[in-house]
């Protein structure tokens, strides 16, 4: 860091000019998705090489061009998740390439999505977000070209990028079977740990470590292993997505608390009261479908808890990454803690 960066870091808190952080400032699921039940059916009707769309709430879109190439295309941007700039936009740039790898492809453009408050924040720290993003798109091999750019009363970045795959290769979250585990491939309480960040302004290296960390790898894994099914873990939090996968897959599952792994300081971090309200609504919106029952209340949380760049949940095994849980016949419960 320079000491231009050491500067503007203690005059300017990115995280305080928003009134969310992350993920976390992300629609609540059943707000989101009340808005778009009428839009899936016509979508679909509209394109038949759509090979994913609005129906299930799958990470990213995909539509065959030729038999054997599939184009995947994703949008995601947030207000600032840490106080460094820097760090901000290679999380943010994480974030979005991570739903084109969720789908199994591989990101071939991108452009940034910038919004900011002209009048408040230097231009300098925009640029050291737009810095942060483009170094992410190289390490990913992933051209960053262009943009666009509004001035907003809140601070906002992200990515719009575009991936290509086999078709016979997606990834998807409607293709779970019941039999196969559950792998989860980045640890939880990233949302716990970036609340108390905002409050505190305590900074959790391991924490920017695994949000700035690619899918790339475990997806490339997942596709290797002929596996189909997938999803990243986000902002409706580990219970969000496992829900929305058993959903579209007409399967139910059970998770193994015991096995969940979490960054260190996440347990303090929710002991002290740093939890978001994107997360409570996350438990609020999968509660009615889910046995809680061998639980605590704060366990139940922390699955819950919004993500913000996390791993990818993958209905088989991947190297490296544990098993959380399993798929299931689907049962009264679409998921079941335990």
């Amino acid at each position: 860091m320079t000491s231009l960066d050491l500067a503007q870091e203690r005059t300017y808190r990115l995280t305080q000019y928003a009134h969310g952080g992350g993920c976390a400032c992300k629609i609540p699921p059943g707000e989101l998705e009340s808005v778009v039940a009428g839009l899936a059916g016509s979508q679909q009707a509209a394109a038949e090489d759509l090979l994913v769309g609005l129906d299930d709430g799958d990470d990213a879109a995909a539509v065959r061009i030729s038999a054997d190439t599939a184009v995947v295309s994703t949008a995601d941007f947030f207000t600032p998740v840490v106080d460094h700039a820097y760090d901000w936009g290679r999380i943010a740039a994480a974030n979005a390439l991570s739903d084109v790898y969720a789908m199994g492809a591989r990101p071939v453009v991108a452009v940034n999505l910038l919004s900011w408050p002209r009048e408040v924040l230097p231009f300098e720290l925009a640029k050291e977000v737009l810095r942060g993003g483009a170094d992410i798109g190289r390490q990913a091999g992933c051209p960053v070209a262009g943009g666009h750019s509004v001035d907003d009363p809140e601070p906002k970045y992200g990515m719009a990028v575009t991936g290509t795959c086999a078709p016979e290769s997606l990834l998807r979250n409607d293709a779970g079977r019941a039999g196969l585990p559950l792998s989860l491939t980045k640890p939880l309480g990233i949302g716990v740990l970036n609340s108390r960040h905002k409050a505190t302004g305590e900074v959790f290296d391991e924490a920017v470590a695994t949000m700035t960390t690619l899918n790339a790898g475990a997806a490339a894994d997942a596709v290797a292993a002929g596996i189909t099914c997938a999803t990243d873990v986000t902002g409706f939090g580990l219970l969000g997505h496992l829900f929305k996968m058993v959903r579209a897959s007409g399967v139910s599952a059970i998770v193994d608390s015991a096995a969940v792994p979490y960054l260190d300081g996440a347990r303090e971090a929710l002991r002290d009261g740093y939890v978001s309200g994107g997360t409570r609504r996350n438990l609020d919106w999968i509660r009615p479908h889910t046995d809680l029952s061998a639980v605590s209340e704060q366990e139940s949380l922390l699955l819950a808890d919004a993500q913000t760049s996390g791993g990818l949940l993958v209905a088989g095994e991947v190297p490296g990454a544990p098993v959380v849980g399993e798929l299931v016949p689907q049962a009264e419960h679409l998921i079941t803690v335990r």
